[in-house]
């Protein structure tokens, strides 16, 4: 129960199951240890999942910090894997507090590096769906003024 991926599995995991307390506290040691064994890659990996947990809190304002220096960390060393999980979690939480041009702005960024970094298919769809309805979601509310 020790290795990264256990713990990250195990946090995620809890988060689905909404058990966020214990997903919390799990998040927290998987980034202590990747702090003290792992890589800065594998670091940030896991502040973004930890970041995930905050979001289910409903602390969105801490999440969307979080994730931001993710992004930059990300981006900065050109960790297009990492960069894109950011982008598409930022952007969710910018969705989540009805920011849409910004979460806008972070799935296409993440339908990018998604292209660049050849991710998956279902990964690259999550994106391009994500980015549909998000400027569904702006032609409402434009059309609504």
């Amino acid at each position: 129960m020790r290795s990264l991926s256990a713990l990250n599995e195990k946090a995620a995991l809890l988060r689905l199951l909404g058990r966020l307390d214990e997903a919390w506290d799990l998040a927290n040691e998987a980034t202590r240890q990747a702090r003290f064994t792992g890589s800065r890659e594998q670091l940030t990996a896991c502040r973004i999942r930890r970041a995930q947990v905050l979001q289910a809190q409903g602390k969105l304002d801490d999440a969307a910090y979080e994730l931001t220096h993710c992004v930059a960390d990300a981006e900065t060393h050109d960790w297009t894997h990492v960069a894109a999980f950011a982008r598409q979690h930022r952007g969710k939480v910018h969705f989540d507090q009805g920011n849409l041009e910004d979460a806008l702005t972070d799935f296409t960024a993440a339908v990018f590096l998604r292209e660049k970094a050849g991710a998956p298919t279902d990964q690259l769809e999550s994106s391009l769906i994500a980015v549909a309805v998000v400027e569904s979601f702006i032609a409402e509310r434009d059309q609504a003024r």
